[in-house]
């Protein structure tokens, strides 16, 4: 099995009396006055400005899940970012934040302003919800707080409905361990003009950050508050604080609008559900859970919908580029069942039926909307490997349960709905493995001449497992499983053009990122996914 993050075996937390999800609202939930406020809807007069100690907008500003009309904007007031508490500097009062919108980037044309409350609620974040923009155009935003002025975000929203659109220009990142290595992916990706930027998991680690794995030399030096394993809502904050503080992160946030999901290092490696891997019970581990998404939210450019709510958090979510496409941002952690206790073996439990790595309300949502769409090309937007993978070279075989062949009857469902349906141009869009791969989705894994249904494109990290190499020790798996067309273990990212007639697919890859920021980028593979044939045609060579 590709080897994630190295594993650090957690102390069991004291138990605590069983919880009800209501009961959580009361310790872990949101206020809804502070959520109000946060969004920049009036909910009661604004706290009077005060000036702040420091320069407060040190994690920069971000922007979100465009829609043809808005966008959500963001920023976390911390002028002492890396402060020990987890609040980032800030006194513990209501702030207003002013934002504008503006068509230049002197923001001598503003077509939209307001006021937010960065409350100690939210960690003094915002997220106002910005409307009435026109379709298609980019925008440029800022925010004033404390008598200081932040830095200027481009943003641009998202096609009218039933738009033709000629092209999109798109880039997917994941798994972004801040102590592996240098955010040298960013670098290049804030220098491209994206219409969306698209990151698929794990952009945070609750690992101790120790001697042992603190890979990214000239780091400044780190207090010994981060030393220790993530397990409270302060301790969440500050790492998001620690890894938000990369300049190329926040340039690369700045330079396009962001759909953001989560995979499981946000909350704790391998997690299923309710369930935790170290044996802690679901009492404690939802919790915990509660904790990680507050923190989560506090963090990402998301909107009202996503709010979490104690420990549940609606992060599924369908994004439309006119005709051309619509992606359906997927959740493939919080509701998924626990892994079988087989392990796997043949017409073992997680070929139950029974079993969803997305839950039976999300699928149905899913197979609604891959049944009604008419856009060109149908993104499914998603965290671990959906095509099979033996594990095995030799003649028997060993997959992961912790991708979707642990859940082998929700991907059937799945291909039954894309193939019954003749649902347009599937594309998958995967993270989780730390390794690039381009993968074709086949109708029977078992026979290698069955129909190609559906293309998937996995991303490696942009830092977790360090430089790493094109061909490492497990090359020799991925390739041999011959849906997989090619395979490399550098770090990097995807960079996408879609058009009405195909998608092409750059797979980036970095020289090095442990020793500095200034690493090489270059195209390791190419591809062509052509509308109405699934599947990958090699640009400039055989198999990579």
């Amino acid at each position: 099995m590709v080897r994630k993050v190295r594993k650090v075996r957690m102390a069991r937390p004291h138990r605590l009396p069983t919880p009800d999800r209501r009961s959580f609202l009361a310790f872990t939930g949101i206020g809804t006055a502070a959520f109000v406020l946060g969004t920049g809807v009036a909910g009661h007069a604004a706290p009077v400005a005060r000036p702040l100690p420091d320069y407060p907008f040190t994690l920069g500003v971000a922007s979100g899940d465009p829609t043809p009309d808005g966008v959500v904007l963001w920023t976390r007031l911390a002028p002492d970012p890396l402060a020990d508490d987890g609040r980032g500097g800030m006194p513990a009062r209501d702030l207003p934040v002013e934002y504008e919108v503006a068509t230049d980037d002197r923001f001598r044309d503003v077509v939209r302003r307001g006021t937010a409350v960065a409350t100690p609620d939210l960690a003094h974040s915002v997220h106002p919800e910005v409307r009435g923009l026109e379709p298609g155009r980019v925008y440029f935003y800022r925010f004033r707080a404390g008598g200081e002025i932040g830095p200027v975000g481009r943003t641009k929203t998202a096609p009218a409905p039933g738009a033709r659109v000629s092209a999109l220009n798109l880039a997917m990142t994941s798994c972004q361990a801040w102590y592996h290595g240098h955010y040298t992916a960013y670098r290049d990706i804030a220098a491209q003009d994206l219409d969306l930027m698209m990151f698929l998991g794990d952009y945070i680690y609750e690992y101790a950050i120790t001697p042992a794995n603190l890979w990214r030399q000239g780091a400044p030096p780190l207090s010994a508050a981060h030393a220790a394993a993530v397990l409270t809502l302060e301790q969440y904050r500050l790492r998001y604080s620690l890894t938000k503080s990369d300049p190329h992160l926040q340039a690369a946030h700045a330079a396009a609008p962001w759909a953001v999901t989560a995979d499981d290092h946000e909350v704790e490696n391998d997690y299923a559900g309710e369930h935790s891997r170290y044996g802690v019970a679901p009492e404690d581990f939802l919790r915990r859970r509660a904790v990680a998404y507050r923190a989560w939210y506090e963090n990402q450019p998301l909107g009202a919908a996503s709010l979490p709510k104690g420990p549940d958090m609606h992060l599924y979510r369908r994004l439309r580029y006119g005709r051309l496409a619509e992606f359906s941002v997927l959740d493939t952690r919080q509701y998924r069942d626990d892994v079988p206790a087989d392990g796997g073996v043949p017409g073992g439990g997680h070929t139950d039926p029974a079993r969803s790595i997305l839950g039976r309300p999300q699928e149905k949502w899913l197979y609604d909307g891959l049944r009604n769409s008419d856009t060109t090309w149908n993104v499914l937007v998603q965290q671990v490997v959906m095509a099979l993978i033996d594990r095995d070279t030799g003649p028997g075989t060993a997959y992961s349960m912790d991708q979707w062949d642990g859940f082998t009857a929700n991907r059937d469902r799945l291909f039954d709905v894309l193939t019954e349906h003749e649902v347009a141009n599937p594309l998958v869009l995967t993270g989780d493995i730390h390794r690039h791969a381009a993968i074709e989705l086949k109708a029977d894994f078992a026979d290698p001449d069955s129909a190609t249904i559906g293309t998937e494109l996995v991303t490696t990290s942009v830092a977790s497992d360090g430089d790493g190499a094109d061909r490492d020790r497990f090359a020799p798996i991925w390739l041999g499983n011959e849906h997989v067309k090619m395979y490399n273990g550098r770090r990097g990212y995807v960079q996408l053009h879609m058009t009405p007639d195909a998608v092409t697919s750059d797979f980036k890859v970095i020289d090095r990122i442990q020793a500095d920021d200034s690493g090489t980028v270059s195209t390791v593979a190419r591809f062509v996914t052509e509308e109405g044939r699934p599947g990958l045609n090699p640009i400039g060579g055989g198999r990579p």
